[in-house]
């Protein structure tokens, strides 16, 4: 109900002079249903999304690997994991009906992004929602590690009481130094500084930072100046062994800690090991690791020389794995799943060309054409000589690297036209994976 005035003991009832029509539903030609496969446990906000949608969902709490992974992948229209499955181009070859991949995470470095995108295979992740939660993480352990309270935990498990106040001290007053200062390093950054400590940052880009935090202009520069240094950076080859031997002992304050809740690739755990050892560092925090188990259970069992460093707190890769996150990291990526596959839209998509067009309205007479063709000239004329015995309401096209996408909206297609026009796209040279929704 539109707003009401009231006059002489009557309310007036103002409605809007326009009504705005719905979206409409659209349905796939020629396309059986929709089967979704959850790998790692997702989180039920993305099963319930999906099912919502009526499509046809399985769940898995484990990561699944070789043969068996092959064999479930082979007639999913969209596979969601986390970060222990690994699609690779064998992987993804088997997929013959294979629309969409979901990483409920961070990362993608788990997909071979190239193969999926050459197969017309969109990828989506959720690179915010659990900023958070790995902020929090960050401030736990620098606060454990200035207390030394993971050592005195151990010790008062065994029966060792061990009352210290030696080389324990408060965070306020302590620099932090960042190394990356995207999301998750610009919320810690406000919520090291609400505790009193002094924030410096160092990235790549030139970045505008929240609060009195700084930027410097090396990372050399930054871990001689931090007391504490948290790593918040992607895994590149840039940022492979970033930080090793030569950063910690060569530049590194001695009695300083090193915090890494990003890749494990990014730091040289031989080195690390060896400055905690030596007491060059005060203590670390670890939470990812180069090779990490696919499975709970006792398999942490590569990195011997780490478990009896001194004052480290080693984690298995939790940063993000809050009952808050995990809702909200569904919520994001199933929402871009369900809009690729229900409209074509691709805005998210980290292989793909992103691109969208206003939904189609009730009423409308329209079929929508998802075009997703090798990048070679010559292609949007054929295509738009296809369409030329019906009127093209709106299109977008885009491309990213060897990948390009058309959105069409056609009018005017009676359901007798649909086959002809879908054999036709498809039977293009350039042509990948062609979907028609109506």
């Amino acid at each position: 109900m539109a707003n009401g005035d009231t006059q002489s003991g009557k309310t007036t009832v103002r409605r809007t002079s326009v009504s705005q029509p719905k979206p409409k539903i659209l349905r796939p030609f020629n396309t059986s249903e929709v089967k979704i496969l959850l790998l790692e446990n997702i989180n039920e906000t993305a099963v319930n999304a999906f099912k919502n949608q009526g499509y046809q969902v399985e769940t898995y709490s484990k990561a699944l690997m070789g043969d068996e992974l092959i064999q479930k992948i082979r007639d999913v229209n969209v596979i969601g994991i986390r970060s222990k499955t690994k699609l690779t181009k064998q992987v993804l070859d088997a997929a013959q009906n294979l629309l969409a991949i979901g990483c409920f995470c961070i990362g993608t470095n788990q997909v071979d992004l190239q193969a999926a995108a050459k197969k017309g295979v969109a990828v989506f992740n959720s690179p915010f929602s659990n900023s958070r939660s790995v902020a929090e993480l960050v401030i736990g352990e620098i606060i454990t590690l200035a207390r030394q309270l993971g050592d005195r935990n151990r010790e008062m498990h065994e029966g060792v009481w061990n009352k210290v106040s030696k080389q324990c001290f408060e965070i306020r007053g302590k620099t932090l130094g960042i190394v990356g200062y995207g999301h998750i390093g610009s919320q810690l950054s406000v919520l090291a500084e609400s505790m009193g400590m002094t924030v410096y940052f160092y990235d790549v880009l030139q970045i505008m930072p929240l609060g009195t935090a700084k930027q410097v202009d090396s990372l050399e520069a930054l871990l001689a100046m931090s007391d504490f240094v948290s790593l918040h950076v992607p895994e590149l080859e840039e940022t492979k062994d970033m930080i090793g031997e030569r950063e910690i002992m060569g530049y590194m304050k001695k009695g300083a800690y090193l915090l890494n809740n990003a890749r494990g690739t990014v730091v040289q755990l031989p080195a690390l090991a060896k400055a905690l050892h030596s007491g060059h560092l005060a203590g670390a925090a670890i939470d990812v690791y180069p090779k990490e188990p696919a499975a709970n259970g006792p398999h942490f069992t590569d990195y011997p020389y780490l478990v009896s460093a001194p004052n480290l707190i080693l984690t298995p890769h939790i940063g993000g794995s809050t009952e808050e996150a995990q809702r909200m990291i569904g919520i994001e990526v199933s929402s871009a799943l369900i809009k690729f596959i229900n409209e074509g839209g691709s805005i998210g998509a980290v292989n793909f060309p992103e691109i969208d067009l206003r939904a189609i309205r009730e009423g409308d007479d329209v079929v929508r054409v998802l075009y997703i063709h090798q990048n070679i000239p010559g292609v949007l004329r054929e295509i738009n000589e296809l369409f030329s015995d019906h009127n093209v309401e709106k299109q977008y096209s885009d491309s990213k690297g060897d990948i390009a996408y058309v959105m069409a909206d056609i009018a005017n297609v009676s359901e007798e036209d649909l086959l002809k026009l879908s054999n036709a796209i498809t039977a293009t040279r350039a042509n990948i994976k062609t979907r028609l929704l109506y």
